[in-house]
C-alpha cells in the first residue's frame, strides 16, 4: 500500500511538471497547441510503470489500431442517397432523434422522439464518427509506441477524407442533421463534427516528429480556412452560434480549437472573452443548474455534456490567457458552479428529479474524469472530498 502511494505521488508530480514546462514551452512558441501532450506523458508513464488498468488499456488500444490498419478508409461519397446540392462530397446526416411519421402513408414528414435516436441515423450517414474516432485511435497508438504504421494510417484516412479529389468532403455540414419532409439541413448537424479536434491533435504531433509532408500540410490548412469561414458566416454556422444551449458551446469548442490550429491566438482571445464567457452565465444560473439541458429527456447526460464542452473552453482559455475557470457573474454563476450543482448527485446524496431516459453510467464516468481533469489543470481542490469519496483520486 505504502509502495503504491509513493508510486501515485509520483505520477501526480510528474504530470504537474510536465504541464508547467509545457505551458511554459508554448507561451515561449509562436502556436499554442490543442493536442495535450502532458495527458499523454502521463498515461505513458503509468504503462511504462506496469499500473494495471493503463496497461489494460493500452492492451486494448494497440488492439483496436491494428485492425484499423486493414480498413480501406472513410469518405462521405460513399454513403447512400444525395444531397440536396446534388454533390456527393457534401456530408449528409438525419437528426438522429426524428423518425418516420406513423401518421402518414409514406411516413413524411418525420416526427421528434427527444432522446430516442433512430437507427436510420446511426448507418452509412455517419461515418465521419467512425473516422474520428479511428483517427483518435491511430493517434494515441503512434504516440506511445512511435510506430510509423499507425502514423502513416492515419495519413491514409485524413488524405481521403479531406484531400483526395475523389473521395474528400467539401468544407461545409450544409446538410447535417436534415429531416426527411421537413428541412434540407439544420445547424445541429454542426455538433456531429465536435471531434474533428482529433485531426488538429494529429496534424500537430505529426509535424512535432517531422512525418507531415507540407503538401499535406498546407491542404489541411487551407481546407480548415474554409471551414472555419463556413462556421462563422453560413446561414447555419450563425445560427449554431446564437444556440442557447450545448449546441452554442460545443460550437465554440470546434471553432476555437480549429481558430488556434491556425494560429489565430488573437482572435481566439477575444471570443473566448467575450462570446463564450457570456455564454456560462447565460446558461448557467447561480445554483449552478442547466435549465436548457434539464429540460431534456436525458438531463443527466446533457448536463454533463455541456459541463464537459465548458470545460474544454476553460483549457482552451488556459492555453491563450483567458481564465474562463474562475469566471463568476456578479449573482454567482460559474462554469464550478455547474460541476458543483451536480455533486450530490454523482455521490448519490441526492436522487436525480428531472427526466433521464438512459442509464447514466457513462455520463457519471465522463463526469468524474472532468473533476479530476480540473483538479489537475487548475489546481482546483473544491472536489477534493468528492475525489475521495468516490476513490478516484
Amino acid at each position: 500500500m505504502k509502495n503504491m502511494l509513493v508510486f501515485y505521488t509520483k505520477v501526480v508530480v510528474v504530470f504537474f511538471i510536465s504541464a508547467y514546462n509545457f505551458i511554459n514551452a508554448q507561451q515561449s512558441s509562436k502556436n499554442v497547441y490543442i493536442i495535450e501532450y502532458e495527458v499523454l506523458e502521463a498515461q505513458q508513464l503509468l504503462i511504462k510503470a506496469g499500473e494495471e488498468k493503463a496497461v489494460e488499456s493500452y492492451n486494448n488500444l494497440i488492439k483496436q489500431a491494428n485492425k484499423l490498419l486493414n480498413i480501406e478508409g472513410f469518405s462521405v461519397v460513399n454513403k447512400e442517397g444525395v444531397p440536396p446540392s446534388g454533390n456527393k462530397h457534401d456530408y449528409m446526416s438525419i437528426g438522429p432523434y426524428w423518425w418516420p411519421n406513423p401518421e402518414t402513408q409514406n411516413g413524411l414528414p418525420y416526427i421528434r422522439k427527444d432522446g430516442e435516436i433512430n437507427p436510420e441515423t446511426r448507418n452509412n450517414f455517419t461515418a465521419n464518427a467512425n473516422f474520428l474516432s479511428a483517427v483518435n485511435t491511430l493517434t494515441k497508438a503512434y504516440y506511445y509506441t512511435n510506430e510509423n504504421k499507425y502514423a502513416d494510417k492515419n495519413l491514409e484516412l485524413i488524405q481521403t477524407w479531406f484531400l483526395d479529389a475523389d473521395t474528400k468532403m467539401n468544407p461545409n455540414v450544409n446538410y447535417g442533421q436534415y429531416v426527411p419532409g421537413k428541412s434540407e439541413g439544420r445547424c445541429f448537424g454542426i455538433i456531429e463534427f465536435g471531434d474533428i479536434t482529433n485531426v488538429l491533435k494529429f496534424l500537430e504531433l505529426a509535424k512535432d516528429r517531422n512525418i507531415l509532408d507540407k503538401k499535406t500540410e498546407e491542404g489541411m490548412v487551407n481546407w480548415f480556412t474554409d471551414y472555419s469561414n463556413w462556421l462563422k458566416n453560413s446561414k447555419l454556422g450563425k445560427e449554431e452560434a446564437t444556440r442557447k444551449n450545448n449546441h452554442g458551446t460545443n460550437y465554440d469548442v470546434q471553432l476555437l480549437s480549429i481558430l488556434l490550429y491556425l494560429n489565430r491566438v488573437e482572435e481566439v482571445k477575444a471570443y473566448l472573452s467575450t462570446t463564450t464567457k457570456s455564454r456560462i452565465f447565460s446558461q448557467i444560473e447561480p445554483d449552478g443548474s442547466q435549465p436548457l439541458e434539464l429540460a431534456r429527456t436525458k438531463s443527466f447526460s446533457y448536463s454533463v455534456m455541456n459541463l464537459h464542452a465548458f470545460l474544454e473552453l476553460a483549457r482552451l482559455g488556459q492555453k491563450v490567457g483567458v481564465n474562463l475557470w474562475n469566471a463568476t457573474s456578479e449573482d454567482g454563476r460559474s462554469i464550478k458552479k455547474g460541476y458543483q450543482y451536480m455533486l450530490p448527485y454523482v455521490t448519490n446524496e441526492k436522487k436525480w428529479e428531472y427526466k433521464q431516459i438512459k442509464d447514466i453510467k457513462h455520463s457519471r464516468e465522463k463526469f468524474i474524469a472532468d473533476l479530476n481533469k480540473a483538479r489537475k489543470l487548475f489546481k482546483e481542490d473544491a472536489f477534493d472530498e468528492v475525489l475521495e469519496q468516490l476513490n478516484q483520486k
